[in-house]
């Protein structure tokens, strides 16, 4: 049941003596999607780094550290590169994984083993300035990057898009945010890609779409947490 890719090879990048990467040919951007709508039963989980990504052997072993089980997992192949596609559910209960916090920990979870095993793409992510060998290059202005849209999706909920610069904790933050202001995040989608963090959440408010002004409100609130400094930028 599960597609086996072999260890990308470290051709692509060059380790010089200063201990940095020094690329070879295009890194790719890595991309980590989790996917809370498209299983009714499990947490699907998309792992992509252009033809780079090898064996997952030792990420679903992290998982299951997590009290994850990894119950099926497959691999494809489009032109943006290998997928590598998981169904994820709690061991404890046989169900997807709802908390906000256990599903921030499988982001960051993955994306630890990608910079650990592709230390290439420390450079091409937000969380190699955190966690990985060699710091991205350039940073992402806030201001420009966050994009907050609320559509219609039904009488009984909304839709919510988010699009800002990624940082650890991120995902918990955001729902504890919509939270905060008595609005319900049903399920939705969380994608890392690259520097960025893209999210779309089913949201409602007492069972019912969002209406107009507490679309403003949400939007609003959102948009000010996004844009302050983190307590580490604010130090300097």
């Amino acid at each position: 049941m599960m597609g086996i890719i072999p260890r990308a090879t470290s051709s692509a990048t060059a380790v010089e003596s200063d201990g940095s990467f020094q690329d070879t040919d295009t890194v790719p951007t890595p991309k980590v999607i989790i996917d809370q709508d498209s299983n009714p039963d499990a947490t699907v989980v998309e792992i992509t780094f252009g033809d780079r990504l090898g064996a997952l052997l030792d990420t679903m072993n992290a998982l299951k550290n997590l009290g994850l089980n990894v119950s099926k997992a497959n691999v494809y192949l489009d032109s943006s590169g290998k997928h590598n596609k998981f169904a994820i559910t709690k061991a404890s209960t046989g169900r997807k994984v709802e908390d906000p916090e256990l599903l921030e920990a499988i982001r960051l979870t993955i994306i630890n083993n990608l910079l650990e095993y592709h230390p290439e793409s420390s450079s091409q992510l937000a969380m190699g300035a955190t966690f990985g060998v060699e710091p991205p290059k350039e940073k992402v202005d806030v201001d420009i990057a966050t994009h907050i849209r609320v559509d219609d999706d039904g009488p009984d909920r909304s839709l919510l898009h988010v699009e800002t610069a990624d940082r650890p904790g991120l995902l918990v933050d955001l729902v504890k945010i919509i939270t905060d202001i008595n609005i319900t995040v049903e399920s939705g989608e969380f994608d890392t890609e690259g520097l960025l963090a893209k999210a779309k959440f089913h949201v409602s408010y007492k069972g019912k779409a969002i209406i107009r002004p507490l679309q403003q409100v949400l939007a609003n609130s959102l948009r000010y947490f996004l844009r302050r400094p983190t307590t580490e930028e604010a130090s300097f």
